[in-house]
């Protein structure tokens, strides 16, 4: 069996690039949609250009369900006729069904932190703009699962909870190219901070790729970065895929310390726009938006304090 080909998509929203892979198969498949416009916008003339019709894409692989991976997936199935399969791991699969799920994530979470009057509004008006419609999934996956996307490509599904619970990645069989979507955060994207909900989950899915997947090539959701320095792309070998999961390892072991030492601000810490985590924030040298959505440094706080803490 011959390699299948596979071909970056990359459309802009706002700030940030968002990436989407092309399967080139005898069933061609999509891994990640982006928002709302990227399918007309981001995707279509990319494949025109490669002599490939985004109306037959006959798969929607998702990775997980935050509005950059699902908010066009409703719009690329239109495209393709209403022919293509929806995938999406069972626990990230409410994203899909409903926009107020991204609303109820953010007041549970990180919206707890963010002195905004306005929060809930402006997620809810992101959602309307961003993803392209509500919808039933037409296949929701398990670790574990194969997916036979005609005669010549075979997927494994990988569970990777931590960036959400239903983060997964999809491994091409025979050429193990691996798609990560956001469950590599390295040291994040833009905002300078990975993002995760559950620590302990995260670092077990990173152990698992290193341990187990093993990619030769892994595709990321976004072009993440070493500190200070600037980001390595979206494609990477086998030796930058190993060294970027190590590095991930590495930088959760620090930011997990800097929970446990020093921890909590202590009532004596003047207030400040990373409250109640401004001294962790100072231990890692983090000097970012905590607020700039999508306020990874509150999400990835918020997991590590959701037990035990209660503002």
């Amino acid at each position: 069996m011959s390699a299948v080909e596979i071909h970056t998509l990359c459309s802009q929203w706002g700030r940030f690039g968002l990436y989407s892979f092309f399967i080139d198969g005898s069933e061609p498949a999509i891994v990640d949609t982006g928002v709302a416009v990227s399918p007309a916008g981001g995707m279509a003339p990319v494949l025109k250009q490669l002599g490939r019709r985004i109306e037959d894409v006959r798969w929607i692989l998702l990775t997980h369900g935050h509005i950059d991976h699902i908010g066009g997936a409703h719009a690329l199935w239109e495209l393709t006729g209403r022919k293509a399969k929806v995938v999406i791991h069972e626990a990230d699969a409410p994203f899909l069904r409903a926009r107020r799920t991204h609303v109820e994530e953010y007041l549970a979470a990180r919206g707890r932190y963010i002195d905004d009057p306005e929060g809930e509004a402006k997620i809810t008006a992101a959602c309307e703009a961003a993803i392209s419609g509500e919808m039933e999934p037409h296949c929701v996956v398990r670790h574990g699962d194969e997916l036979s996307l005609g005669p010549d490509v075979t997927i494994t599904v990988h569970g990777l909870p931590g960036h959400t619970a239903g983060s997964v990645a999809y491994l091409v069989e025979g050429q193990r190219d691996v798609f990560v979507g956001d469950a590599v955060q390295i040291h994040g994207a833009a905002n300078g901070f990975p993002s995760y909900v559950d620590p302990d989950a995260y670092r077990a899915s990173l152990a698992h790729l290193r341990d187990h997947v093993k990619p030769n090539r892994m595709f990321l959701g976004h072009a993440y970065r070493s500190q200070g320095a600037e980001p390595s792309g979206v494609e990477l070998d086998r030796e930058q895929a190993a060294a970027k999961i190590q590095e991930s390892l590495d930088i959760e072991a620090r930011v997990r310390a800097a929970t446990k030492e020093p921890g909590l601000d202590g009532q004596s810490v003047p207030k400040g726009a990373h409250s109640p985590f401004c001294c962790i924030a100072q231990q890692l040298h983090y000097l970012g938006d905590p607020a700039l959505e999508p306020s990874p440094f509150f999400t990835t706080m918020n997991g590590y304090f959701r037990k035990g803490y209660r503002s």
